[in-house]
């Protein structure tokens, strides 16, 4: 996730300065909402730190590509922008950071030690719509209830998405056979399988 930078950035650093690790669609998205997007770049820090705090704590399957961690992320970050925005605000961000992962692929480029794939990218897709529907409908609750709905929505209901894989970490296909790696390497469409997120792997 691009606004969920690794550097932490002082409080004084401009936006712009802030603005220089984003995808070219996300700054566009920035540069069309001036007046909220420090308030996306916050939501995203608090997300990292919730997702921080779950992994220490053993929450979860402590899974940031692709399992239940990687779809609080998003979630999360979702939720807590659509309740200080709006939902079509929040959506389009999330739009936006795809559409920047689908350039970082083309380029190459890793996104958390990972080239983004389509799949991938279906599932972040999924889960924000998930994360800000519930932001928009919880506007006056405060974050750590908000966070208890998506952890109750991602164990519980299953409504997020994640992707396939075994309890070694495997990824599967909609059939249950191991993906072979080295053969969906550098591909952007491939054989991997979403689940809903409260599928147990086996």
């Amino acid at each position: 996730m691009a606004l969920v930078s690794q550097t932490a950035y002082p409080q004084e650093t401009s936006l712009f300065k802030k603005m220089r690790n984003l995808s070219r669609p996300e700054k566009c998205w920035v540069l069309k909402h001036p007046f909220i997007a420090k308030k996306a770049w916050n939501c995203a820090q608090a997300s990292k730190l919730v997702c921080d705090s779950l992994i220490k704590n053993n929450c979860l399957d402590s899974d940031a590509n692709g399992g239940e961690i990687d779809a609080i992320r998003h979630g999360y970050w979702m939720a807590l922008l659509a309740r200080e925005t709006s939902k079509r605000k929040a959506v389009q961000l999330g739009k936006a950071h795809e559409k920047g992962n689908y350039l970082s692929f083309k380029k190459h480029q890793t996104e958390d030690g990972t080239l983004p794939d389509k799949i991938s990218s279906e599932m972040d897709l999924w889960n924000n719509e998930i994360g800000a529907r519930i932001g928009e409908k919880n506007k006056d609750r405060p974050s750590n209830e908000l966070k208890l709905i998506i952890l109750n929505e991602i164990e519980l209901t299953g409504s997020f998405k994640i992707i396939k894989k075994n309890k070694k970490g495997e990824f599967l296909d909609c059939e249950g056979k191991i993906i072979n790696s080295e053969l969906i390497k550098g591909k952007w469409e491939n054989n991997k399988c979403l689940v809903n997120s409260n599928y147990e792997r086996e």
